[in-house]
């Protein structure tokens, strides 16, 4: 146990004081902390046998770069870039707007389902966020919208990118837990769904509180909101093909994903928004992304390798069994754990430092990994 805590303490330090990448913080904690249980000492550096720690990172690596289902998250990330690309971001926007812009927090309200329906060919919370606040803080400001109204809109709609299909985060969290990523996605639209629904319930209670953080804006009449509607067309029909055809099984979740480009891509097209520049950046913008993905998945498989190996999951369930608290009180204690570590890291770097270390728990608790 203490050399896992040692180990725990260690990235916690690269992470937040030196700011090393979690990609390569995990990565280094996991092969070292490997190596130290294989027997390397301070003392015996120069004469250790590396042969084992390196052949278990070498193998995560191989692995991992050569794992076709991975395959997916450069497909999905591209899917969203091409879309981001394509301008219906902005459409998306409109439409909500339309519906609900002449409401008190209207605009608010609007940000909110416009970053589900981002969310739902994006798959990123940081692309969603990102996207959005180009989009919707603009018109809040024009409107005199408190910036802490408007910004807190922005931010916890980007977070419904996790949750509604197709999501990338899912896809890794089936990947590291080996669950049905088909389950997981069904499985997202309830919670994003909800999440939505409270979103809304809670800028209602803020311009309840203080009618000046969001104003009213101008109505919009039925013929102008169908009007709005014809431009999401290209989204609706994305959407559906790419989720329909994974739940009835058309196609798997890869194939599905290149299909999801490739639609992206036309949509893009027959907008006119595609140039050659464009195509380059939109590239270069998913490679680099999928490569910082691939980076963090393989130091957090690295990292998982070392815990395991210490026994870190099993000390765990000895912990729990001893001292008789409930399933449901495991899970409290496990939400409480990622409050707090939601206040330091984002969605991705928090699910693969914590899914290592609790997944084999909560699993052995009886528990459904998709839920």
């Amino acid at each position: 146990m203490s050399v896992v805590l040692i180990g725990f303490a260690v990235l916690l330090f690269l992470i937040i004081v030196v700011r090393m990448p979690i990609a390569f913080a995990m990565g280094i904690v996991g092969f070292f902390g490997f190596a130290f249980l294989q027997g390397l000492e301070l003392s015996n550096i120069a004469n250790f046998r590396w042969t084992g720690a390196l052949s278990m990172a070498s193998n995560r690596v191989i692995d991992t770069v050569q794992e076709y289902s991975l395959s997916v998250i450069p497909l999905f990330i591209l899917m969203g870039n091409l879309v981001t690309r394509s301008g219906l971001s902005q459409e998306l926007y409109a439409v909500s707007n339309a519906f609900l812009g002449h409401r008190k927090g209207g605009l608010s309200m609007a940000t909110v389902v416009a970053c589900g329906g981002f969310s739902a060919i994006c798959g990123s919370s940081l692309a969603t966020s990102a996207t959005m606040s180009k989009v919707a803080m603009p018109p809040m400001r024009k409107y005199g919208y408190s910036d802490a109204l408007a910004t807190a809109s922005i931010a916890a709609g980007g977070t419904l990118g996790i949750l509604i299909p197709p999501s990338v985060i899912l896809v890794i969290y089936g990947l590291l837990t080996e669950s049905s990523i088909r389950e997981l996605f069904a499985a997202g639209f309830i919670p994003g769904l909800l999440g939505i629904l409270l979103y809304l319930v809670a800028v209602r209670y803020v311009v309840w509180r203080d009618p000046s953080a969001g104003p009213a804006g101008e109505k919009t009449e039925w013929p102008e909101r169908l009007q709005a509607m014809k431009g999401v067309w290209g989204v609706l029909v994305l959407f559906t093909v790419v989720m329909g055809g994974i739940y009835l099984g058309i196609f798997t979740p890869t194939e599905a994903a290149g299909i999801g480009a490739g639609g992206a891509f036309l949509i893009t097209l027959f907008r006119g928004r595609m140039t050659l520049r464009n195509l380059f950046e939109t590239l270069a913008d998913t490679a680099r992304t999928s490569a910082m993905l691939f980076a963090v998945v393989i130091g957090a498989l690295i990292f998982s390798d070392f815990i395991n190996r210490a026994g870190l999951p099993t000390m765990l369930l000895e912990l729990v069994s001893s001292m008789n608290v409930p399933p449901m009180g495991v899970i409290l204690a496990i939400l409480g754990i990622y409050i707090v570590l939601g206040m330091v890291f984002e969605s991705l770097s928090m699910m693969l430092l914590t899914v290592p270390v609790f997944y084999p728990l909560v699993a052995s608790l009886g528990y459904d990994l998709v839920w």
